[in-house]
């Protein structure tokens, strides 16, 4: 069965464009022009991804993408998200407001369906390992749950991707190349300011499990089961 694509955008000829390309491409698609449209349409159909505009009529992108993230029904939905701004900052708005990976208008259709190909295959490539913990974290790699001290955690792919690798080298120092290479694959070039973003938002939904997860200053992050001293920055 072919996967579905939700294309959220304002722009009729850009959406047109992306329907045309991605059912090409062997997708089932289906268009919403604005926020709200979108949040009805995602939790009518919950489609296997979402290409997300960032600038939208009624609610942005950036909001939709945070109610989406706030709903256990779309939680663990890829979203691709779109925006005309070049400004970094624009970037790491969207990754902390959920986005799987991000595309800067122009951009060309190859270059998109490949970033949505590569966060498809992520999606479905989770091995089915069972249960991880360390502490009060619990983390469940063939239902994709997360908790806290039996308290439902919800993570965006890359981040529930991020504590799995912390949670399976626990102890250990990974490198930012390392983290990013088992959360988005291979050959995908991101910026350390990247990888801290995802990690700081990880430290805000685990709460008082915060501290489990140490920033080692010019290597990485690592987890540990109790508050260990370290040569740290955060």
């Amino acid at each position: 069965m072919s996967k579905h694509i939700l294309i959220v955008d304002d722009e009729a000829d850009l959406a047109e464009m992306l329907v045309l390309n991605l059912e090409r491409a062997g997708y089932t698609t289906s268009v919403a022009h604005d926020g709200r449209e979108a949040l009805a349409e995602a939790y009518r159909s919950t489609p296997d991804l979402i290409v997300l505009d960032v600038m939208l009529p009624v609610l942005s992108g950036v909001e939709v993408a945070g109610r989406l993230r706030a709903n256990p029904e779309t939680a663990s939905v890829p979203i691709v998200m779109l925006t005309a701004r070049t400004d970094e900052s624009d970037e790491l708005v969207g990754l902390t407001a959920g986005a799987d990976d991000y595309v800067t208008k122009p951009f060309s259709m190859k270059l998109l369906i490949a970033r949505i190909e590569a966060v498809l295959r992520r999606s479905s490539g989770e091995s089915a390992s069972g249960l991880l913990r360390a502490g009060a974290i619990e983390l469940n790699t063939e239902t994709y749950e997360v908790g806290v001290g039996g308290e439902a955690v919800q993570l965006t792919l890359t981040e529930f991707r991020l504590l799995r690798t912390l949670l399976a080298e626990s102890g250990k120092v990974l490198s930012r190349r390392k983290l990013m290479a088992e959360a988005m694959g291979p050959g995908v070039r991101v910026t350390e300011r990247t990888i801290d973003v995802h990690l700081t938002a990880i430290r805000k939904k685990l709460g008082r499990a915060s501290e489990m997860v140490q920033t080692v200053r010019g290597v990485g992050y690592r987890l540990v089961e109790e508050n260990s001293p370290v040569d740290s920055d955060g």
